[in-house]
C-alpha cells in the first residue's frame, strides 16, 4: 500500500487523504480554536475516489494523517463491451480491463486516449481525451 504522512493542518481542499482505509479527496475542512490543554481540532470531510462515499475524520491539527500516493497515467482504449473497456497502458503496453464511469461512457470509443487515476492498487478512469 503506497502511502505517506502529512500533518493535518497542512491539508487543503482538493488534496487526498485516507479515511477508514479509503482514499478520499478532501472537500471540506473545519477547524476549532486551540483549547487550554491542546491543539486545535479538525473535522475533515472527504469523498471516496473509487466509491464516491462521504467520509468524515476528526483529528487534532498537529497529528499526522495518512495520504495516498496518487499516480496518473495515460491509456488507450482498445475496445468497449458494455461498461467495461479493454485498455492498454501507454508506458508499459500492459493490457487490462477497466470499468468506464457512466458520465464518461458516451465519450469513450475504441482508439481514444484516457487519463486514469491510480491509488492503493486500484485504478479509475478520470477523463476521456479528445
Amino acid at each position: 500500500m503506497e502511502t505517506t504522512y502529512m500533518v493535518a493542518k497542512e491539508l487543503r481542499e482538493g488534496r487526498y487523504l485516507i479515511i477508514d482505509d479509503i482514499p478520499c479527496r478532501v472537500v471540506e475542512i473545519e477547524s476549532s480554536k486551540p483549547g487550554k490543554h491542546g491543539a486545535a481540532k479538525m473535522r475533515i470531510t472527504g469523498i471516496g475516489i473509487f466509491e464516491n462515499q462521504k467520509k468524515v475524520m476528526l483529528t487534532p491539527g498537529d497529528a499526522d494523517v495518512v495520504v495516498p500516493v496518487i499516480g496518473r497515467k495515460n491509456i488507450q482504449i482498445m475496445s468497449i463491451e458494455g461498461k467495461t473497456a479493454k485498455v492498454m497502458d501507454q508506458q508499459t503496453y500492459e493490457m487490462y480491463d477497466l470499468e468506464i464511469p457512466d458520465e464518461l461512457l458516451k465519450d469513450a470509443a475504441a482508439g481514444k486516449e484516457a487519463e486514469i487515476l491510480e491509488a492503493m492498487g486500484r485504478k479509475k478512469v478520470e477523463r476521456i481525451k479528445g
